[in-house]
C-alpha cells in the first residue's frame, strides 16, 4: 500500500541544491496520466490550470509534451510552490507560468492569470489530492471547474476513487481506512457523490480511465443541457 503524502518537504527526502523537490509517486504515475490526457490535450490549444501541484513534476513534464498549451501551475503549501518555481527555472519552458496560491478550501477560490482577464480554461488537472482533503474540497473544485472551464474544456481528476460505495480493490479500502485514522475528513471518494455534485454545478463526467495500482483518472464536461 502506498503511502500518501501530503506536504512533499517533509518526507525526509531532501531538496535539490535549488529547491528541486522529488516525488516518488511521480515517476510511477505520469506516463499512465499523460496516456489518459494526452488525446484530449494534444488537440487544444489555450490554458490549463493544474491544482495541487506538488513538486512541480508534472506540470513541466507535461508542458514540454504540449507546447502549444499554456500551464498555470498552483498548490496550497509554500514549500511546493518553491519547488515548482524551482523546475519552472530548471527546465525553462515558455509555456509554464509562476505557481500561485489557490486554496480549495474556499468556496470563491479563484485564479490569476497575471496582468491579464482570466481566460476560461481548455483543461483544469487535479493529481492526488480529493483522498487527502475534506469533502468540501472535492465540492469546490468542481464549483470552481463549473466558473472556469471553458464550453469544450475537461477537468482530470486522478486518484483512488471508490464506486458505488464499494472500493475496487482490497487495498484502497485499506488506504481508505489509513486516510481516515489520520483525519476523518480525508478519504478516498466515491464516483457517485462526484458525478452527483457535478450535475449541480453544470458538469457531467464524461469518461473513466483505469490506471496503474487501481486509481482512475475522471473526466468531467460541462453537461449538454436538452430543452
Amino acid at each position: 500500500m502506498v503511502k500518501f503524502v501530503v506536504d512533499f518537504a517533509k518526507t525526509g527526502i531532501p531538496a535539490g541544491p535549488d529547491g528541486r523537490l522529488d516525488a516518488p509517486a511521480f515517476h510511477r504515475n505520469h506516463e499512465a496520466i499523460w496516456s489518459a490526457i494526452a488525446g484530449f490535450l494534444n488537440e487544444r490549444d489555450g490554458d490549463v490550470l493544474e491544482i495541487g501541484s506538488g513538486t512541480g513534476q508534472h506540470v513541466v513534464t507535461f508542458a514540454r509534451r504540449s507546447p502549444r498549451l499554456t500551464w498555470w501551475p498552483s498548490d496550497i503549501f509554500s514549500s511546493h510552490l518553491g519547488s515548482i518555481e524551482a523546475w519552472r527555472r530548471h527546465e525553462r519552458l515558455a509555456n509554464v507560468q509562476a505557481p500561485q496560491r489557490v486554496d480549495l478550501t474556499d468556496p470563491a477560490w479563484a485564479w490569476r492569470a497575471e496582468d491579464k482577464p482570466i481566460p476560461p480554461l481548455a483543461a483544469i488537472l487535479c493529481v492526488n489530492v480529493l483522498h487527502i482533503s475534506p469533502w468540501r474540497v472535492s465540492q469546490n473544485l468542481l464549483s470552481g471547474t463549473g466558473r472556469f472551464l471553458r464550453a469544450d474544456g475537461r477537468l482530470f481528476v486522478y486518484g483512488p476513487f471508490m464506486r458505488n460505495g464499494e472500493h475496487t480493490s482490497s487495498s484502497n479500502a485499506a488506504f481508505d481506512a489509513t486516510l481516515r485514522a489520520e483525519n476523518p475528513e480525508w478519504g478516498v471518494r466515491d464516483i457517485r457523490d462526484l458525478s452527483a455534485f457535478a450535475d449541480k454545478v453544470g458538469l457531467s463526467l464524461a469518461e473513466i480511465a483505469p490506471m496503474p495500482a487501481n486509481n482512475l483518472v475522471l473526466a468531467f464536461a460541462r453537461a449538454v443541457r436538452h430543452n
